[in-house]
């Protein structure tokens, strides 16, 4: 009996001195909890005499009983304290004047990225994105390239093995589609690709955008219809496309394609540099002998593919002057970017 009297004021004592919800729950653990000093009492009743047990029962409920009034009348006061200083702290003062948050845009290249792909996805191209790291069939021998070409030089391929490269060209990616999917084809495709070579127009790592339609009685007609498309759609509603005769081993005939300077309409400018026209892919036929790698009979299908930077048609189309302005994450540059 005098137990649970000393409980009482310890538990009093505690109370008092809890300053907040964890404190308190924490004092009330030690008293009311499974293996708190009341729990304990009742455990000991075994050890007391069988006549005295129903006193000492009820004096141990109403212990229990007191002690758990106490703790949560101090719970709510506590509670109580505690959200007026929660709110007390995050009053908003609206006289203050307002906090300017930056606003970010998307780089330049992911621009150039997403509007190529809007406007080929408009005319019907799928999107295959193929790995960065290819093997020398798919990069160069399926491509139709000569095991003696200048492209397969170290200087001007990163090699991982005799066998492994990091992908000049994206091209390898029409390459795996043909061999997977029978024509009509009309794929895209998107990615880094990697060249030693580092100039202010080049970079050792640029990303390149390829395209490839094969189908039957698909003509050179039908690659500079699409063409004046996407340069009218990129550039302006004036621009014009022109072919010139070019060699690629992946495509014959083979041609270099100019689209006619948005900046000065064609009439010469420093842009064009006098010539009103500025080239901006290569592009061509489909080699017979790359269709015939990838299963498909030339003379059943035909097709046309084409290449092109997108760091240079994101240097032509925000007159950037240098490609390293790309990858020096200036944050004056970048913020012209923004809409």
């Amino acid at each position: 009996m005098e137990e649970t009297e000393k409980i009482v004021e310890e538990a009093q004592q505690e109370i008092a001195t809890a300053h907040s919800s964890r404190a308190l729950y924490e004092a009330k653990m030690k008293y009311l909890g499974r293996t708190g000093k009341v729990t304990a009492l009742l455990k000991g009743m075994r050890e007391i005499a069988a006549e005295l047990r129903p006193a000492f029962g009820k004096k141990v409920n109403d212990l229990r009983t007191r002690l758990e009034t106490l703790f949560a009348s101090m719970e709510e006061k506590i509670k109580a304290r505690e959200l007026e200083e929660k709110l007390s702290g995050e009053q908003i003062d609206v006289t203050m004047p307002g906090r300017k948050h930056a606003r970010g845009a998307l780089h330049p290249i992911t621009r150039t990225r997403q509007e190529l792909i809007e406007i080929f996805a408009g005319m019907g191209f799928e999107i295959f994105e193929g790995p960065e790291i290819e093997s020398d069939y798919y990069n160069f021998t399926a491509l139709n390239t000569p095991a003696d070409h200048p492209a397969r030089a170290m200087q001007d391929t990163f090699y991982i093995t005799e066998e492994f490269l990091l992908r000049t060209q994206t091209s390898a990616g029409q390459i795996r589609l043909m061999e997977k999917k029978k024509p009509p084809i009309k794929m895209l495709s998107p990615g880094r690709v990697f060249r030693a070579d580092d100039d202010a127009t080049h970079s050792p790592m640029f990303h390149q955008m390829e395209g490839l339609v094969v189908d039957r009685h698909v003509t050179l007609c039908d690659l500079q219809g699409m063409l004046d498309e996407f340069a009218r759609t990129m550039f302006a509603e004036t621009s014009k496309t022109r072919l010139r005769p070019s060699y690629f081993p992946f495509t014959e005939p083979s041609v270099e394609v100019d689209v006619s300077c948005a900046a000065c309409g064609g009439k010469g400018c420093s842009l064009c540099k006098g010539t009103g026209w500025i080239e901006v892919l290569g592009a061509g036929m489909v080699n017979r002998r790359v269709l015939e790698n990838c299963g498909l009979d030339p003379d059943e299908y035909t097709g046309f593919a084409f290449g092109m930077g997108i760091e240079r048609i994101a240097m032509l189309k925000y007159g950037i002057g240098h490609i390293r302005s790309f990858t020096e994450n200036d944050v004056r540059f970048l913020k012209q970017f923004q809409d």
